[in-house]
């Protein structure tokens, strides 16, 4: 997909992974409607300023995305802005660390599935009949190996049985979606690992960790280090650009998480004789 002139939705942009996926499609001169809900006014401000410089068609608008009424008013923003809409970026989530907010309460839990599950499915909802009518749509899902490990390991600490539960889900609607929205339509993507600014230093839960916790993700983590929010942009990009046959897909984007710290040995000399 060729993004220049192209028109997309960005949610959670108005910080870290999100600001930087709207800052990318702006500087592809692609018109970018920013979705921000609980940032302050300054980071509103530095988004608007950097969107300017990038000299593209932009929109920010605020939602409550925990509203399903809400859903569709973005949409409209969105498609009153530009009078199009090819591309979707499904980057809201709302996960509680162990870490810092102990055992689950009701509110809590609630709060992770209707951000992290419910607000994607409503958005993508109000956007998919426009997303289809331009004939080559794209939608990127963001979700977190949360779904695939739980409150398990080194992520025990950081990763809470709802916000694992939700993220797991957000998978199978990216293989329902992805036939749902053929083929005008691709559907695609990426689970992320601890990334700087997501279950990184750039949050709260961070500071709450020891040294040793700290150390024992990046152990467990086979590239050694915590993920960047221009990795993610690279693989939305990428996605976006030059995956043109790639819809239902699932991209780890994890520095090798999942497979966890665990090395392959040398291979043993075994008992045999050569060649017996």
């Amino acid at each position: 997909m060729r993004l220049e002139g192209k028109a997309a939705l960005v949610l959670g942009a108005g910080r870290g992974i999100g600001r930087a996926i709207a800052l990318a499609l702006a500087g592809q001169k692609a018109s970018v409607a920013a979705c921000l809900f609980d940032g302050d006014e300054g980071e509103a401000s530095r988004l608007e300023a950097d969107l300017r410089r990038a000299a593209s068609p932009f929109l920010l608008h605020r939602a409550d995305l925990r509203r399903v009424e809400e859903a569709p008013r973005l949409v409209a923003a969105a498609l009153a802005a530009f009078g199009r809409l090819d591309v979707l970026v499904n980057n809201i989530e709302r996960g509680g660390w162990p870490v810092v907010h102990g055992p689950y309460v009701q509110t809590q839990w609630d709060l992770e599935l209707e951000t992290t599950l419910r607000a994607k499915r409503w958005v993508f909802a109000a956007a998919l009949p426009h997303l289809k009518a331009g004939g080559a749509g794209a939608v990127i899902n963001l979700s977190s190996i949360a779904g695939l490990v739980g409150r398990s390991g080194p992520a025990a600490p950081v990763f809470n049985d709802g916000y694992a539960a939700a993220s797991r889900a957000v998978s199978l609607l990216t293989e329902t979606w992805a036939r749902e929205a053929a083929p005008e339509v691709r559907v695609n993507e990426i689970v992320l690992g601890f990334i700087e600014t997501r279950h990184g230093p750039g949050t709260r839960g961070w500071g709450l960790l020891s040294e040793a916790e700290r150390r024992a993700i990046l152990d467990h983590t086979l590239l050694g280090r915590l993920g960047t929010p221009d990795d993610v942009v690279r693989a939305v990009l990428f996605l976006l650009r030059d995956a043109p046959f790639m819809t239902g897909a699932v991209l780890r984007l994890d520095g090798g998480y999942v497979l966890g710290g665990e090395r392959v040995p040398p291979m043993p000399k075994g008992v045999l004789e050569a060649g017996a």
